[in-house]
């Protein structure tokens, strides 16, 4: 095994590697992640009305994943040589990619985006559950009350967004949401078990080809391929969407586990939906109610909370 393979693949004290402050280049990534993340909003939007919703999602991985895994080749990345670490790349791609995008693209439509959006974000919660009890991050005081914070900013900011659309939406839609919260927060726990010991280009996109394969079995089980409709809108959207909104992000997100806690930097999660509330205002014209902008001030001193 070469020097660099061994590098690579030595496992890291979870506590060596933290990080007690995020720096302002940490913070700078972060805050490109959240809002590539909401960029995703309106390009599911447009794609979802040229193809099924997991022909779709099982699309958006595969691109992703070839994203990665291209340039990982030719750069002559290593591959992880452990079958622990292949396990946990399986488990990432299993719970983030296929339950994640299973939920979020099976949702949209059936859940109105208020509803989508307080569900959603019950992800850092959860996550932060089974960090405490599964990675030894501890969950101070500050850091609890700042979690909730931003999470009934979130709340307070999708309260427009709820409709007469919420009672016949049902339990599926919700189902569906919280299937994907479930998913993305499983993952995040994987994810960070695994960073420092393998190569990030390599992990991502490993987890997105494995990710893609159940995603498919279920498109080809319940959705007809030729129902999606190649456009030229929707090659783009799939494009944009897949190496910008997906691939790109989660590297950057994967290589900010190495060095912090995920309960700090998921704390973050919750600017993804009030980005995409600005971004709607300005290039929209969708006016932000006074609670909205109650919400995002909240949100803001929760992050502000556990970040410090």
């Amino acid at each position: 095994m070469s020097r660099e393979e061994c590098r690579v693949e030595k496992p890291v004290e979870l506590d060596a590697g933290v990080r007690q402050r995020l720096s302002w280049i940490d913070l700078a990534l972060l805050l490109l992640v959240m809002f590539l993340w909401a960029l995703c909003f309106p390009l599911i939007a447009t794609g979802l009305s040229s193809s099924p919703p997991l022909y779709f999602a099982a699309l958006r991985s595969l691109v992703a994943g070839i994203g990665l895994l291209v340039p990982a080749v030719a750069l002559r990345h290593p591959l992880p040589r452990l079958p622990r670490l292949w396990l946990g790349i399986l488990g990432v791609g299993l719970s983030y990619t296929s339950a994640g995008f299973a939920g979020m693209f099976l949702a949209g439509g059936v859940v109105s985006p208020g509803l989508a959006s307080v569900l959603a974000n019950m992800q850092p919660l959860i996550a932060a559950i089974l960090a405490f009890f599964l990675l030894g991050e501890r969950l101070k005081r500050n850091s609890l009350i700042g979690l909730l914070m931003g999470f009934f900013g979130i709340v307070l900011t999708a309260l427009p967004g709820f409709g007469a659309q919420e009672l016949g939406a049902g339990f599926s839609g919700m189902g569906f949401i919280v299937l994907g919260a479930l998913g993305v927060a499983v993952g995040n726990i994987l994810l960070k078990r695994i960073a420092g010991q393998v190569d990030s280009l390599m992990a991502t996109g490993w987890q997105f080809i494995l990710g893609s394969l159940p995603l498919l079995a279920l498109a080809q089980w319940f959705e007809a391929p030729s129902s999606v409709n190649w456009n030229w809108s929707f090659a783009m959207s799939l494009l944009v969407l897949g190496l910008g909104g997906t691939a790109l992000p989660l590297l950057l997100w994967f290589w900010l586990l190495r060095g912090a806690e995920l309960t700090r930097l998921n704390t973050f999660s919750f600017l993804t939906p009030i980005f995409a509330l600005v971004i709607s205002a300005i290039f929209f014209a969708e006016r932000l109610q006074w609670i909205q902008v109650a919400g995002i001030a909240l949100s803001l001193y929760g992050m502000w909370q556990v970040s410090r």
